[in-house]
């Protein structure tokens, strides 16, 4: 298990949905990460998810959390390029 900084999850995230946009931020208060998945040949946004700080701590955890995503998506016949956790 690796522990992850925000800033790290934040970068992980942004790449797991290219060739789409993410945009991602973290709350200070709450230390919640929140996802905007936008398509930017049409800029409607595709997908919006929610982490609780234990969700995007652990470097597995956060890819399993993505690639559900990313399925999720797919399932909707968005293309996504290649991708995998880092490690």
């Amino acid at each position: 298990m690796t522990a992850l900084r925000t800033n790290e999850a934040l970068l992980i995230a942004c790449r797991a949905f290219q060739p789409l946009q993410c945009i991602a931020w973290a709350t200070d208060y709450t230390g919640e990460l929140s996802l905007t998945v936008i398509d930017k040949t049409t800029a409607s946004v595709v997908g919006r998810s929610r982490m609780s700080r234990l969700d995007y701590a652990d470097t597995e955890h956060l890819g399993n959390v993505l690639a559900e995503a990313r399925r999720q998506l797919a399932d909707e016949g968005i293309v996504l390029g290649p991708w995998q956790i880092p490690e």
